[in-house]
C-alpha cells in the first residue's frame, strides 16, 4: 500500500510537471516545493473525493462511454488548484490537456512497475 501511494505520488509530480512545460495555464511558480505538495493533495483529492464524484455521475459516464471521466479528473484538478493556491490552473484546456497528460504518466509507469504474471 505504501509502495502504491509512492508511486501515485511520484506519477502525479512527474505528470503534473511535465504539464507545466506544455501548457501555460498550470502555473506553480517554479518551485518545486509547490509542485510537490500540489501532487500529493492531487493524488489527495483522487483518493477521497473522486470515487463519490464517480459514483454520482456513473449515469453520464455509461452514456458518453467513459469520457466523462475526463470532466471529472479535470474538476479534481480544479478541486486541487481551490485547496492549495500557489498551484493555480487558470484555463479550461490547459486542466484538460494537463489530466491527459497525468494519466499517460501514470499509464506508462504502472505498465512498466507491473510484474509479469506466470
Amino acid at each position: 500500500m505504501v509502495k502504491s501511494f509512492f508511486l501515485s505520488w511520484g506519477t502525479n509530480f512527474v505528470g503534473l510537471a511535465i504539464a507545466g512545460l506544455f501548457f501555460s495555464g498550470i502555473q506553480y511558480q517554479d518551485k518545486l516545493r509547490v509542485l510537490v505538495v500540489a501532487s500529493l493533495i492531487f493524488g489527495l483529492v483522487n483518493a477521497l473525493i473522486r470515487p463519490a464524484v464517480i459514483i454520482l455521475s456513473l449515469p453520464a459516464i455509461v452514456i458518453t462511454l467513459g469520457l466523462f471521466t475526463l470532466v471529472v479528473n479535470t474538476a479534481m484538478l480544479y478541486i486541487t488548484s481551490a485547496i492549495y493556491k500557489p498551484f493555480q490552473v487558470t484555463s479550461l484546456w490547459s486542466a484538460v490537456g494537463a489530466v491527459m497528460v497525468v494519466w499517460l504518466v501514470n499509464y506508462l509507469s504502472v505498465s512498466l512497475v507491473k510484474e509479469p504474471q506466470s
